[in-house]
Order: C-alpha cells, then sequence, then structure tokens
C-alpha cells in the first residue's frame, strides 16, 4: 500500500510539473485541490500534521499560481500597457497574494516527497539554503508585486529568492520559465526605478544590471521554449493518456514575449546600433520553435527596419563577419552569466547564403518574413476571429511597406507587384494593399492590371479623388485608352467640391482625353466638336487653379493644335511666370515662336532651355529634326554647342549634310567649318 501511495505521488508531482510547464492553469488547478485537506479532518500525529501542512501550503502555492496567471490574462491589456493591478478590483490577485503571504509568514513550505521532514527554512535565510518551493513562492511574489506596481517590492523580493545564483542546469522546464520571467521582470522594475538614481555611476551599473537581466532573461526564454517543444513532441508521438494539447496551441505569455524582445529593443532604443544588431541576429540564428515563429516574424521585421534606417551601406558588416573596426573600439560586453550552463541551439552555418549588403539582407529578412504572414494569415471573417484577423493584417502591412521601400530601392517592381499579389488572399475590403498593388503595377509596366485594381480601389474608397486620376493618368498615357480615361475624369468631377484640389485635375484629364479623341477622329465634324470641348473643359481646369503651370501649358497646346497660335504664346508666357524652368513648356514655346516664323525669338528660348538643361538635347534635336534652314543657322551660328561631348555626334553629321545640300546658303552650306569638332 505505501508503494502504492509513493507511486501515485509521484504521478501526481510529475503531472503538475507538466502543467506548469506547458502553462495548463485550468487542469493544475484541480491537481492543486488534490493537495489541500477535506474540510473536516480528524486529529493527526505530529509527523503526519507536518506532512499534511507542507502539501497543504504547496497546493496553496499552486492555487496561488493559477489565479495570479488567469489574472494576467485576463488584463493583458492593462498588462501591455502597464497599467497597474489593484487588489481592489481584482479579486484573484487578493486571494493569490493572501495565499502566498501566508505560506511565506510561516516558513515551512518545502520539497515535497525529496525534502527531509526536518529540514525547515526562514524566509530570511540564504538563498541557497532555502527550500525549493519556498524559492519558487518567492518568484510568484515578485511578478504579483510587478503587476501591482510595487517595482521596489518586486526587486526585493528576488534578491530574497537569489535569482542572480540560481542555475538552470538539470532544472524541470516550469522552473526555466520562472526564471525567465523573474530576470524580465528584475530588469523592467530596475528600468523604472531609475527616476531615485542621482548618481551617475550608479545610474550607469543600474543600466548595466537591466541588460544583464534582460540578456539572461532572452536565453533562459529561447532554451525553455526549445526544450518545451522537444517534450511535447515526444510525449504526442507516444500518445500518452490525457495530454490534450497541441504545441501550436500553446501561447507565449506577456512576460516570455518580453523577456525575448526586451534586450534588443533596449540597446535599439539607447542607440547601441551594434549590440542591436547583434542581438536579433543571434535570435534569428536559434533553432526555431513553432511557439516562436510569430515573434521571429517581429523580429525579422525590426531588424530590416534598422538595416534600412539606421545602417549605411558603408558601415554594413555580414552576419558572418565582425563590425568594421570602428564599431569594434566600442567593447561589446555580453551581461549573460556563465551559471546559465543551458544555451539555446543554433543552426549550422554550413552552406549557408551571406548578404552582401545591408539592402540584400533586409530583402532576404523581409521575404522570409511575407512567407511566414502568407501563411500564418488569418483570412476567417468569423466575427469570434475579427481581432485575430486585425493583428495579422496589421503585421503583414507592415512587411509589405518595408518590401516596398526595400525592392523600390532596386527598381524590382515585378518581384514586388507578385509579393503583393500573394497578399490578395487576405486584403479583402483592405485599401491599403490593393493601392500598393495598383502603384507596383503601374511602376512595372502592368498598366492594364493596374486599371483593373484601381477600379476595385475606387470602390473601397468612392470619395478618394486620386485613385480615378491614377487611372485616368494611366489610361490616357500608357494604354490610350480614352473612354476609360474620360470615365474615370468623370468620376472626379461628379465629386464636386468634396474633390478639393483635384477637382482641376479632374478637368484636365477629362480635357485631355477630349483633345485625344479629336485627334484620333475621322470626321472633321467630330474632330471639331471634340477640340471645342477640351478647349472649355481645360480653360475651366485653368479657372479653378489659375496657378497651375501644367494646365496653363496644355491650354496653349490645345489652343495650338486649333491654330491659334497667338493666343497660345500668351498663355506659355503666362505659365512660364508661374514656372520658369520648365521645360515642356519652353519646349512648347520654341515650337510656336517657329510656327510663327520668328526663328530668332526661337533661338532665344532654346538658349535659354539649353542653360537650364545644359545636358538635355532635347530642344536641341527638336530644332534638328525640324529640317528648318533658317532655324539650324540660327542655332549652329550661336555659342551653345552641348553636343561636343555626347551628343550624337554622327547623327548631327548626317542631318547638317542632308540640310547642306538641300541649301544655296554659302554660309550654311559651309557651317561644317565653323564646329570642325562636330563633323
Amino acid at each position: 500500500m505505501a508503494a502504492k501511495g509513493s507511486h501515485s505521488h509521484v504521478k501526481l508531482e510529475a503531472e503538475i510539473e507538466r502543467c506548469r510547464a506547458e502553462g495548463l492553469w485550468g487542469r493544475l488547478w484541480l491537481l492543486a485541490q488534490q493537495l489541500l485537506p477535506p474540510p473536516a479532518r480528524p486529529p493527526r500525529k505530529a509527523k503526519a500534521a507536518r506532512g499534511a501542512q507542507d502539501a497543504e501550503d504547496h497546493g496553496s502555492m499552486l492555487l496561488a499560481e493559477v489565479l495570479l496567471e488567469e489574472c494576467l490574462k485576463e488584463n493583458f491589456a492593462k498588462l501591455k500597457d502597464s497599467i497597474p493591478l489593484t487588489e481592489k478590483n481584482e479579486p484573484k490577485l487578493s486571494e493569490a497574494k493572501q495565499y502566498l503571504t501566508n505560506i511565506l509568514s510561516r516558513g515551512k513550505l518545502r520539497v515535497v516527497l525529496t525534502m527531509p521532514a526536518f529540514y525547515v527554512m526562514s524566509i530570511d535565510s540564504p538563498a541557497t539554503d532555502q527550500p525549493k518551493y519556498m524559492t519558487e513562492a518567492m518568484l510568484i511574489l515578485g511578478k504579483l508585486h510587478y503587476v501591482e506596481g510595487c517595482y521596489r517590492d518586486a526587486i526585493s523580493m528576488y534578491a530574497k529568492a537569489g535569482i542572480d545564483d540560481l542555475s538552470t542546469k538539470d532544472e524541470p522546464l516550469y522552473v526555466l520559465r520562472l526564471i525567465t520571467e523573474a530576470f524580465v521582470i528584475k530588469g523592467m522594475s530596475l528600468e523604472r526605478s531609475t527616476n531615485s538614481i542621482a548618481s551617475r555611476a550608479r545610474l550607469c551599473e543600474r543600466e548595466e544590471e537591466v541588460m544583464a537581466c534582460f540578456e539572461r532573461a532572452c536565453v533562459i526564454a529561447q532554451v525553455y521554449l526549445q526544450e518545451l517543444e522537444k517534450t511535447l513532441n515526444n510525449t504526442h508521438s507516444r500518445s500518452v493518456k490525457g495530454s490534450s494539447m497541441t504545441y501550436s496551441e500553446f501561447e507565449l505569455s506577456y512576460f516570455l514575449e518580453a523577456a525575448l524582445q526586451s534586450a534588443y529593443v533596449t540597446h535599439l532604443k539607447k542607440g547601441n546600433i551594434v549590440k542591436g544588431m547583434r542581438s536579433l541576429r543571434e535570435i534569428l540564428r536559434t533553432v526555431e520553435t513553432k511557439a516562436t515563429q510569430t515573434f521571429k516574424m517581429t523580429a525579422a521585421k525590426q531588424l530590416a527596419q534598422v538595416l534600412l534606417h539606421s545602417l549605411s551601406e558603408d558601415c554594413y558588416w555580414s552576419p558572418l563577419s565582425d563590425p568594421l573596426p570602428e564599431f569594434m573600439n566600442k567593447e561589446y560586453q555580453s551581461y549573460v552569466s556563465n551559471l546559465l550552463c543551458r544555451r539555446p541551439e543554433l543552426y549550422t552555418e554550413e552552406n549557408v547564403y551571406c548578404p552582401q549588403d545591408n539592402v540584400e539582407e533586409a530583402l532576404l529578412l523581409l521575404l522570409i518574413s511575407e512567407s511566414m504572414a502568407n501563411r500564418d494569415a488569418v483570412i476567417s471573417r468569423a466575427p469570434d476571429q475579427q481581432d485575430d484577423r486585425a493583428v495579422s493584417l496589421q503585421d503583414a502591412s507592415a512587411v509589405y511597406d518595408l518590401l516596398s521601400i526595400t525592392l523600390g530601392r532596386r527598381g524590382q517592381y515585378v518581384m514586388l507587384s507578385e509579393c503583393l499579389e500573394r497578399a490578395m488572399k487576405f486584403a479583402f475590403d483592405e485599401f491599403h494593399l490593393w493601392y500598393q498593388l495598383a502603384l507596383s503595377m503601374v511602376a512595372c509596366g502592368k498598366s492594364a492590371y493596374a486599371v483593373s485594381v484601381l477600379k476595385e480601389c475606387a470602390k473601397l474608397r468612392p470619395t478618394d479623388p486620386t485613385v480615378p486620376l491614377l487611372a485616368a493618368k494611366v489610361c490616357i498615357g500608357s494604354l490610350h485608352w480614352l473612354e476609360e480615361g474620360e470615365h474615370f475624369a468623370k468620376m472626379v468631377i461628379d465629386l464636386g467640391e468634396d474633390a478639393g484640389e483635384s477637382l482641376a485635375k479632374g478637368y484636365l484629364a477629362l480635357g485631355l482625353t477630349y483633345s485625344l479623341q479629336a485627334t484620333d477622329a475621322i470626321l472633321k465634324g467630330t474632330r471639331d466638336e471634340l477640340n471645342k470641348k477640351a478647349l472649355q473643359t481645360l480653360e475651366r481646369a485653368r479657372d479653378l487653379a489659375p496657378e497651375d503651370h501644367q494646365i496653363i501649358l496644355y491650354l496653349s497646346l490645345q489652343l495650338a493644335l486649333v491654330r491659334q497660335i497667338s493666343d497660345a504664346i500668351d498663355h506659355l508666357q503666362e505659365a512660364l511666370q508661374l514656372c520658369k524652368d520648365d521645360m515642356n513648356s519652353l519646349h512648347l514655346l520654341a515650337l510656336l515662336f517657329s510656327a510663327q516664323k520668328h526663328y530668332q525669338h526661337a533661338l532665344d528660348v532654346i538658349n535659354m532651355a539649353v542653360a537650364e538643361y545644359p545636358e538635355s538635347f532635347r530642344v536641341s534635336k527638336l530644332v534638328i529634326k525640324s529640317n528648318n534652314r533658317k532655324l539650324l543657322v540660327c542655332f549652329l551660328s550661336s555659342n551653345n554647342k552641348p553636343w561636343n561631348d555626347s551628343f550624337d555626334k554622327m547623327y548631327f553629321k548626317a542631318k547638317l549634310v542632308h540640310a547642306a545640300n538641300l541649301s544655296e546658303d554659302r554660309d550654311y552650306k559651309y557651317t561644317h567649318l565653323i564646329y570642325p569638332g562636330v563633323l
């Protein structure tokens, strides 16, 4: 009977350890109840009474832990915002504190089934001499003090527990979790207690102590999660009865997540880019577990942000090399204690791809994050998954924004559009991702697809004038879909005053479609009618935006097309007063002066354009292609020779020879003698 009772106690202890390691608090509550005595019990002998008291204290500690964890789960938002919890508003917190206070005040908690019955220690005993479960009770109470906002009490409790001297060797999984939480809570408590320190030297010591706590917490947390995954995988492979939880259901608690990220976040906040990048790279090199997949995606995204925003290409060092010497001068100090003899497993470095610059590494990280975001995306529209879907979408949108920046730097818009197309499976009614896809398709030349996507964007935001304006621009420019362009332009105009400054642009787009339709028209009556509508629409656009030089330019062009050259020149001069160096206005003005045979005025405009844009041959080519002999003579007689270094001399020579053969003008025929370097 005694052997049977001992076996049942061992089995109970093993089940309790498993539940504490896996966070099965509901199951742990039922097991803890078995350790408590029944309400009415007969008197016991002294030795039996002492054993019963030990079991009762152990059960009370477990109940306190369950109550505290359930309270933290219910108040996760407050915990994340660092809002202290109060006993008055949280009955579970008050009950848990009462349990722990009673246990520690008696100071008689022992290691049940393993410690000798005579091993009794006080709370003030040295940490190394305290019973195991006494230390655990202190760690739990320290966590409770932190969530209450009593940071000094939490630090004091951890000092009594002696967490700096605790070893993780051969300890059960739940102990690793407790030590991880203790270190990260101590670090956060020290951070919130620095305001009372006046000495600069003491403040530096406190900051180093904080970083030591965070780095130790990060290492132990990774060991705990890796070992937990191995244990659960082995358990389920043997199909042990009573093991109903899968590892995919295990969620990181607030303190475990804080333990993983506090070290590198603190480094980056203080501007320690080298240490922050090293911490992030070390985290990403550890063997991944299912519980850390979302965290790894966040870490990869943050490392990509650092690489793109805070590190130039000249300062980059690869993951398998050391930083530049100027960075190495700043001593890199690791605060991980040698007592933490268990380290997380790392991926091997054999046959691995190593990025060569910061953009390449950022792109690799973001592509991995994008793959994980697509794999884990919540696409269900069920109301109970609305919050999870919002978080999933927010994480994915951040990754795609960074991908847009990274691929945009390299001009890889085709690849960007392919990535954004994969995001469409969870982008239902999400304007931002749809619009990003449309922009990427415009940039890579997929104009027809871009218009289709912009139609969907217009449905999502019917009051946004920029969407139909962009669609009209693509239809008019790249596709020459004039009817569709007219439709999109009218969508902007139909918004009226709600379109704001875009209303004038809407009239401009509509006027351009009418003008292009007139150019394509075969019947003279249709062409004249469309030209008239184009002129009226462009004048309306000018009335709405009288200081927009681009609208005035297109109005001048339309006047020129209907042979109102003088009015076109007057409007162009007005446009040049608003924007004196606009190349398009100068180009058109030179054409109009040439059309009126004002060659000297045209030459003055050309000289002005060449002076503003000395490396541009747009106007020079215009003069050459015109085959106007008098304008060519004037231009070649001027002092501007922008083609001497980089202009296509063979093409220019052919044009001069062709013009000379057609001319009997001696000066023009032998112009090549004046500019021997051209021929």
